[in-house]
């Protein structure tokens, strides 16, 4: 009985002090900091008249081919400008530069695995802002952490490939509900893997009912132009 409650005794002086202790909440703050300087971006962007897609989705599902491709189909219609987002190397902004010759910068991240909007507005410095209708920002291939930090962008968009598999809104929940677009990529090898699009489909809306779903294939070209399309109405709003 008496050890009892000298246990009991040392963990109220304990919790007591612990009562003392500051505690804060670093995540909320660092978000909530985020939020705000994020849509003073957006407001900055707006009156520029430069609209900014954040472009999202995990390695190897296709992004800098697709930008290639859609960029070669705007590239008389906007004027266009890219920021490549990576931990580290230059190899895509090289090739986008030699693929479409539009303006295109490398981002080093220095290990983060994301961008956030004072990072993505560093990168806006390092462009002609005042020759740009459309830019786009090929952010670090990742499902998680890039859907957790507000860029600043108008829209945000994602490409999901076939082979990566139809259950990837279920498992990666945020992504695709912070999307306003979701390129499913690849679908010309549909037939070789168990990729069930209509099923695809119902989970995206699942997590996301006012997300709009463009089926593509960066390699063949199929589907890219009514992404192209989709971009020239949103920067034309």
């Amino acid at each position: 009985m008496q050890k009892i409650t000298a246990e009991k005794g040392a963990k109220e002086a304990y919790w007591g002090k612990m009562d003392e202790v500051k505690v804060i909440e670093i995540k909320k703050s660092v978000f909530a900091d985020n939020d705000a300087d994020a849509a003073r971006l957006r407001e900055e962007l707006r009156a520029k008249g430069v609209f900014l897609l954040n472009l999202m989705s995990s390695p190897g599902s296709g992004k800098t081919t697709t930008l290639i491709k859609t960029i070669n189909l705007l590239k008389d219609r906007l004027r266009v400008a890219v920021m490549e987002a990576d931990i580290d190397s230059d190899v895509d902004a090289k090739k986008i530069l030699a693929a479409t010759g539009v303006q295109s910068i490398q981002l080093h991240t220095g290990g983060m695995c994301h961008l956030d909007a004072e990072m993505t507005r560093q990168g806006l410095c390092g462009l002609d802002l005042e020759n740009i209708d459309l830019c786009i920002l090929e952010n670090v291939g990742n499902l998680v952490c890039p859907a957790e930090f507000d860029t600043g962008a108008s829209k945000n968009c994602m490409i999901l490939s076939v082979p990566e598999g139809d259950d990837k809104p279920l498992k990666y929940p945020l992504m695709f509900s912070v999307c306003d677009l979701v390129l499913i990529n690849k679908i010309d090898v549909a037939k070789y893997f168990d990729f069930d699009l209509n099923r695809c489909k119902q989970y995206i809306a699942m997590r996301n009912p006012n997300a709009e779903v463009i089926e593509i294939s960066a390699l063949t070209g199929e589907g890219v132009d009514k992404f192209a399309d989709w971009l020239v109405q949103q920067v034309k709003k």
